[in-house]
């Protein structure tokens, strides 16, 4: 069954939580980082962005990058603005954005899991986003990404954390910036502790990467890397119960029409969808219908029966629309390593799409109904791999509350 185990957490004095945590390193850009930690030291970007403290223009994958990431963990511990917990221990993550809550279990899962195929995962990486992450790791020697796991519910679980968070006190409990609260609380008991290991052995067959595929891969290299390193051979992970979890839209955003004019491309794409015309922005409520927003106007577009297959990944409303529309109309053929597209989370709302197509910056712009949890699953479990860029978590985890040290 699946092997997790508590870990000493490297985290923030409680005072500095708020300002040490940071987004995710790998939903900014250099730019956008330095933006997000000016005027704040203590940004946890300062080590998982480390450019930001560099000279522009440098080589964000140069030796200068990691060497001063390290630079500026140990400084951060030195402090102490981090500090090392005193035993293992498992860790609740709360997160709260617009009234909807997702609990996680924090623990440290097994490389070897994830090699034998019980971490299931649904995409495939880029070896130049691996080889970033294992070069940050090895230089700071530590794991400072979190890996977003998802598992089917155990009922005694779920009342074990409940329990556990009613009676206990959260060792950070704040609103960031963009209005998402985080809430953690430590669990150091250790019959709880085992408790949760046994269930984890006994009751979970497989878990399912929801984010983080670079994350894992990376980790499973290093762990070959240092084969005597006992901490090498886990990841820091945080796993959240199907039942916790929604999936957003992940959309689309084309550069040009591929040498058609508007009548040519409606009259193309009718071959596959049936298209109305929306006298407002159109985000689809169910599978197999799309939205189109095209020189102002939007469009809805429903796949035509026959035109997809059942199986896990063909039926996904982001496959459907590569096969009938964005490689026979578009000759969008590789989405992975296209540059006329572009994604664009749901978080940023319908009004992104327009803006991109208002302004100029693409032509065309299609809005896609979310990939569900079931269909996630579904395509691990098949061996499969999605399309690129087929499901958006939100709220993401943050960056610096628990890293977890592998020397």
């Amino acid at each position: 069954m699946i092997s997790i185990s508590p870990f000493k957490a490297l985290r923030p004095e409680p005072q500095f939580a708020r300002q040490v945590a940071s987004r995710p390193y790998d939903v900014l850009n250099t730019k956008e980082a330095k933006v997000e930690a000016e005027g704040n030291p203590l940004s946890f970007l300062h080590i998982t962005k480390s450019e930001i403290d560099l000279p522009v223009g440098t080589d964000v994958h140069s030796k200068e990058v990691y060497l001063k990431a390290k630079e500026n963990l140990d400084a951060f511990i030195s402090k102490p603005i981090l500090f090392s917990e005193s035993k293992p221990c498992y860790y609740i993550y709360s997160l709260q954005m617009n009234g909807r809550t997702q609990t996680g279990l924090v623990a440290c899962s097994s490389v070897e899991d994830y090699e034998n195929g019980k971490i299931k995962k649904h995409e495939f990486t880029r070896p130049e986003k691996e080889k970033d992450r294992i070069d940050h790791i090895v230089a700071t020697g530590a794991q400072t990404g979190n890996v977003f796991i998802a598992f089917k519910d155990i009922e005694e679980l779920n009342e074990l954390m409940l329990k556990w968070q009613n009676d206990k006190s959260p060792v950070y409990n704040f609103t960031a910036a963009d209005g998402i609260q985080h809430t953690v609380w430590v669990i150091n008991d250790e019959k709880v502790i085992d408790r949760i290991t046994e269930l984890f052995r006994m009751d979970v067959e497989s878990t399912y990467i929801a984010d983080g595929h670079h994350r894992i891969a990376s980790a499973a290299r290093v762990k070959y890397m240092l084969p005597d390193n006992e901490e090498a051979g886990h990841f820091l992970s945080t796993l959240f119960p199907a039942s916790q979890l929604a999936i957003m839209d992940y959309n689309r955003v084309v550069r040009d029409l591929n040498g058609l004019d508007e009548d040519n491309l409606l009259q193309r794409i009718n071959k596959n969808f049936t298209i109305e015309k929306e006298n407002s922005s159109y985000k689809p409520d169910k599978p197999h219908n799309f939205g189109m927003y095209l020189k102002g106007q939007w469009y809805k577009l429903t796949a035509l029966d026959g035109t997809f297959a059942t199986d896990p990944v063909n039926i996904l409303d982001t496959a459907i629309l590569q096969k009938n529309l964005l490689e026979p109309v578009l000759g969008i053929h590789d989405q992975r390593t296209d540059k006329r597209i572009d994604f664009v989370g749901g978080i940023r709302g319908i009004e992104e799409l327009e803006l991109l197509v208002d302004t100029g910056a693409m032509a065309v712009a299609f809005s896609i109904f979310p990939v569900t949890i079931e269909q996630l699953f579904a395509v691990a479990d098949s061996g499969e791999v999605m399309p690129p860029k087929s499901t958006w978590f939100e709220p993401k985890l943050r960056d610096g509350l628990l890293t977890h040290l592998i020397v």
